[in-house]
């Protein structure tokens, strides 16, 4: 990730893609099974679905849980924004009309295999994010692009989990 120098009001957005030697359907598998989720992420430590709710469908909501080293322990409520089977699945985290953050999956086929991609849109809506740009706001876009280059990388992870999960049940299945 290049710095930018962008604030939190900006909205930055990250997407990471990765090529996966698996048909799509059984990537769209594993991205909407968000129980999966907090096995391959270092971050998100459990989620679980709200109001009876059991898959993923527009409006849905489920609870997540994430553990960060510096920002502590947190709980946030999430609601499909996007679900497009076997394509898209989002949702913003929070407020759905002013969120803390968007998150997408998108699955395309490409290749013989598929191209995962999964892309986050920091805000608008405040986060804990938002609590130590109060503290220091004179090191807001410091803050800003450090908190992105981690969403970087922990994407780049799981996409890398995705990726062996995928592949490997395809060989399982042969």
């Amino acid at each position: 990730m290049e710095w930018t120098g962008a604030r939190y009001a900006d909205k930055p957005t990250v997407e990471v893609p990765i090529w996966i030697a698996a048909p799509p359907e059984r990537v769209w598998g594993l991205v909407t099974d968000i129980e999966l989720m907090p096995s391959l992420s270092a971050e998100l430590q459990s989620v679980e679905w709200l109001d009876g709710a059991t898959q993923p469908a527009p409006g849905v909501r489920f609870v997540g849980r994430s553990s960060h080293e510096a920002l502590g322990e947190w709980a946030t409520t999430s609601h499909v924004v996007e679900y497009e089977p076997p394509r898209v699945f989002a949702w913003a985290v929070e407020d759905p009309e002013q969120p803390s953050a968007i998150w997408r999956f998108t699955v395309d086929a490409k290749d013989g295999g598929t191209l995962l991609r999964q892309w986050m849109q920091l805000g608008p809506g405040r986060s804990g994010l938002s609590l130590a740009i109060d503290r220091m706001p004179e090191k807001e876009q410091k803050i800003v692009f450090v908190r992105m280059r981690e969403f970087e990388t922990n994407i780049g992870v799981t996409l890398t989990a995705i990726k062996k999960l995928a592949e490997k049940s395809g060989k399982a299945s042969v």
